[in-house]
């Protein structure tokens, strides 16, 4: 399944469960990315299983994926990613993380 496909599942599942689903809404989603991502983390530090952490990271793909398309509906996710993909490899070794070396 393609980034594009999942926002429109992402959508039905908004729609049919009653989720926030406004512009307004934007913030709380992704302050609502984070939470899981903290989540992950926490699954994570206290070993609980991939299952478990995974599923915490799912969380965040679809808050993501339902705020790109509130927020910029214009645009075609797969490509984006394919652009941003593209752009990093690009970039040179370590790129932004050149503090390692200091």
């Amino acid at each position: 399944m393609h980034l594009e496909e999942m926002k429109k599942e992402i959508e039905n599942l908004v729609i049919t469960k009653g989720f926030y689903n406004k512009l307004e809404d934007i913030p709380k989603k992704l302050l609502f990315a984070f939470i899981e991502l903290g989540e992950a983390s926490d699954a994570w530090k206290k070993g609980l299983p991939q299952e478990k952490i995974a599923e915490e990271l799912i969380d965040v793909v679809f808050y993501i994926l339902d705020t790109s398309r509130l927020a910029c509906p214009d645009m075609n996710m797969d490509e984006v990613f394919k652009k941003k993909l593209e752009k990093n490899f690009s970039r040179p070794y370590q790129y932004g993380e050149g503090h390692r070396h200091k």
